[in-house]
């Protein structure tokens, strides 16, 4: 049996999310609520990596967890606006680098038991850098650094969001994306 949707009540709308209440019949037969986030926008993740291996981070204040948190450059796409051109668009915005060629790395899910966010991550080559372009609620440190430091940090805990831990892994680990490979 799979879950059943009996009922579902809106909470909180803006923008960017809807939250919801559901009644639902669960896989065991029982009924319950299940509160859960719906995003309206894809999140976009770039790993930028140069002919030398390094790559680029950024720092902000998350109010969220009320911590500072490294994460690789993302943003959200907006409506009608394809994947890869929200990639050259964020690269841009909050490293300043433009991209000769960005290749999709992977699709990620960031918290599938209580959110329907999905995320897109690429890989970006050819880097020319040139201005930022941040967003009013985006106050940015920006870090270049060897992919490996960068990996280190990750196994160190120094970077813990979701997507930027998945992407950051999955691009050490792909021969396909090592450095000096720029199919």
């Amino acid at each position: 049996m799979s879950w059943k949707t009996l009922e579902s009540k809106t909470i909180y709308d803006n923008p960017w999310i809807t939250v919801l209440e559901d009644r639902v019949l669960n896989p065991g037969g029982g009924q319950n609520n299940y509160g859960h986030v719906r995003f309206k926008k894809t999140a976009i993740g770039i790993v930028p990596i140069d002919s030398q291996g390094n790559t680029w981070i950024v720092g902000q204040h998350r109010y969220t967890l009320s911590e500072y948190s490294w994460e690789i450059p993302m943003g959200a796409s907006e409506t009608g606006e394809r994947f890869i051109e929200t990639a050259h668009r964020e690269l841009k915005e909050e490293t300043g680098l433009s991209a000769t060629s960005i290749t999709k790395l992977m699709r990620v899910h960031t918290s599938n038991s209580i959110t329907n966010e999905v995320g897109y991550v690429f890989v970006a080559r050819g880097l020319t850098l040139g201005e930022t372009n941040f967003d009013e609620m985006e106050v940015l440190k920006i870090r270049k650094l060897p992919l490996h430091e960068v990996v280190k940090m990750v196994m160190q805990g120094e970077i813990t969001d979701a997507i930027s831990v998945a992407a950051i892994l999955r691009v050490n680990a792909d021969p396909n994306f090592c450095v000096g490979n720029t199919t």
